[in-house]
């Protein structure tokens, strides 16, 4: 079972591997963005992280509602909004239990992702964060090392792809060819997810 400092690992897990990766993220988003993922990014999750220090949630779905309302104050642009959603609707599916399942994880992650789907109109196949996400979360009822490699295959297979949403959306054809920021932000996501977990 996960309790409440699991998730607080997890989200001061992200926030170390976002610090590591913020360069690599803002030089993806470059040429098809507007050259800030990585340190928007950077931003919210160490906000996020010194928020859970000082308040320290005690149920995993608290941790999480909580992460996705720091997100979505501190992060501009639609990174904020999005993962902060991502967040904020898994700790509501969660619910109030002071130890969850890996199976209420991954249904509550499910209904997280539905909701960022929902809030930015985007599909998989459309070169966004969905298109990590969805096989990530298939992948987890499999266990936690499964969902990071789908997440991480998923992030380099957003290069071939045209963007159909987001700021990337705009330069068409030209969008081919370059990894999408957002799929491999939230590829790192799941990875500290499994790096917590010990798989």
């Amino acid at each position: 079972m996960l309790d409440a400092d699991f998730f607080r690992r997890w989200m001061t897990a992200t926030a170390a591997s976002v610090d590591r990766e913020a360069e690599r993220l803002t030089a993806l988003d470059s040429p098809i963005g507007d050259a800030d993922h990585g340190s928007n990014l950077q931003r919210g999750f160490t906000a996020v992280a010194a928020t859970l220090e000082e308040e320290a949630p005690d149920t995993p779905g608290a941790v999480l509602t909580l992460a996705g309302r720091r997100l979505i104050s501190t992060v501009g642009g639609a990174s904020g909004p999005l993962y902060g959603t991502l967040l904020r609707r898994t700790g509501k599916a969660l619910g109030d239990g002071g130890e969850v399942s890996e199976e209420q994880l991954a249904e509550a992650l499910r209904a997280g992702v539905e909701a960022v789907m929902t809030l930015g109109g985007a599909a998989p196949g459309d070169k966004t964060m969905i298109d990590t996400l969805v096989p990530a979360v298939d992948a987890l009822g499999t266990g936690f090392a499964a969902a990071r490699t789908a997440a991480e295959q998923a992030a380099l297979a957003t290069t071939p792809l045209q963007a159909r949403k987001g700021r990337a959306s705009y330069l068409g054809e030209r969008s081919i060819g370059h990894q999408d920021p957002g799929a491999t932000s939230a590829a790192l996501l799941i990875a500290a997810l499994a790096e917590v977990s010990g798989e």
